[in-house]
């Protein structure tokens, strides 16, 4: 596997880097500690800092050679955020912070990137602009549309845009790339059914909100199974029901809470629709009012044709073309990569991990990212630069 050797000679460095952030996880837009030490670095390695946008979000920028213009500048970007969850590894770099963890490898994404920019601002081997983006609050607040709200493409304005992820599902020593959409956009919704409370033994006295609600929650699953088209993907699930606070009293209202998962547009406009219909009409049937509360947060991550065929020519460079897996089935989770690809036109991959000693899925107690990796995504961003950027001959 052709690694970049000067990369390979630092494994350990990157190692002792990632370790480090796992043991001092922190949360949507509290990276303090993690963006001073990727800011540190940064500016150790002589590459320009920039640090603000987004609030915890920092970016370096390199430049080298004589090129200049929008064609040469390209962006890489890794998240550096932990989640609010309990960790149950007892091995020496375990989270030192309770009920916070590296539970989804963001502290590999940061170290990897943080790798290929020290081996790029050592040998300078391209020619033109590239922009390091270290991302806070990917974990459900958005950090990624923080950054693009405050500037981050007017100030830092580049041809394209590069993510991934690790993905423990896929073998280590791989890398998976797919034109379209690779994650799904994730909407959310909450749905107050408001009836009438009533003394337990006597419910014709009121209107139950706890049956409009058992019937809005099965009706709700026919938006998938008798209003979307089989061939295309949605996934609508009630993960929440609050209402009542003891056992002979009919409540007033129940409060039902999900989310809806789609890739298209149209589909996404679809079940938003039909979830406001079957609820407030199923109220109505029942005497019974349905307040619908419906967000659309992160929408789905679409990579372009152009950019990802190029990511693919990269990966088959690292990992040889047997290890790269073309156009996987793409996944139903969300990620907040998807607002810089409304802006840039990119390409977002997925980094196989199995392996690992911690051989589990991402947001599990006990995930661990696979450090064996951590230069094979480090020479992938190096190798995506230099290709994208080749100096003249």
């Amino acid at each position: 596997m052709p690694i970049i050797n000067r990369i390979a000679d630092f494994h350990d460095e990157m190692t002792a880097w990632r370790r480090d952030l796992h043991a001092h996880p922190e949360t949507a837009f509290e990276e303090f500690r993690t963006s001073g030490i990727v800011a540190a670095k940064l500016e150790e390695w002589g590459i320009a800092v920039h640090r603000g946008l987004g609030g915890t979000g920092v970016v370096g920028t390199l430049k080298a050679g004589s090129a200049s213009g929008a064609e040469r500048v390209i962006a890489l970007r890794a998240d550096m955020d932990a989640l609010n969850m309990r960790e149950e590894n007892d091995f020496p770099h375990a989270s030192t912070v309770p009920g916070k963890m590296h539970g989804c490898g963001h502290d590999g994404h940061t170290t990897m990137l943080l790798g290929a920019a020290r081996y790029l601002a050592e040998t300078r081997n391209f020619d033109g602009t590239v922009h390091f983006i270290f991302q806070p609050a990917e974990e459900g607040k958005g950090g990624a549309q923080k950054m693009v709200e405050d500037g981050l493409f007017d100030l830092f304005p580049a041809k394209g845009v590069y993510g991934m992820h690790n993905w423990p599902e896929m073998p280590s020593g791989s890398i998976a790339v797919r034109t379209g959409p690779i994650m799904a956009a994730a909407d959310q919704f909450d749905i107050t059914v408001r009836g009438n409370g009533a003394h337990g033994a006597m419910p014709h006295h009121g209107i139950d909100p706890v049956v409009v609600a058992s019937h809005i929650v099965t009706a709700l699953q026919s938006l998938v199974s008798r209003n979307t088209d089989p061939l295309r993907s949605a996934v609508v699930s009630v993960t929440q029901i609050h209402g009542g606070s003891t056992y002979n009293v009919i409540p007033s209202d129940v409060t039902l809470s999900g989310t809806v998962r789609t890739f298209e547009l149209a589909v996404q406009d679809q079940v938003e629709a039909g979830l406001n219909r079957i609820a407030t009409a199923t109220a109505e049937a029942f005497g019974a009012l349905a307040e619908v509360d419906y967000r659309r947060n992160y929408p789905a991550t679409v990579n372009t044709a152009e950019e990802t065929s190029f990511a693919g020519r990269v990966a088959a460079e690292v990992v040889g073309e047997a290890g790269v897996i073309y156009d996987p089935a793409p996944s139903m989770g969300a990620e907040d990569f998807a607002f810089m690809l409304n802006e840039r036109p990119g390409s977002y991959v997925w980094i196989g991990q199995a392996g690992g000693p911690s051989a589990c899925m991402v947001h599990n107690p006990r995930y661990d990212f696979n450090d064996e990796i951590l230069p094979i995504g480090a020479s992938y961003w190096a190798k995506l630069v230099e290709t994208a950027l080749p100096r003249a001959a």
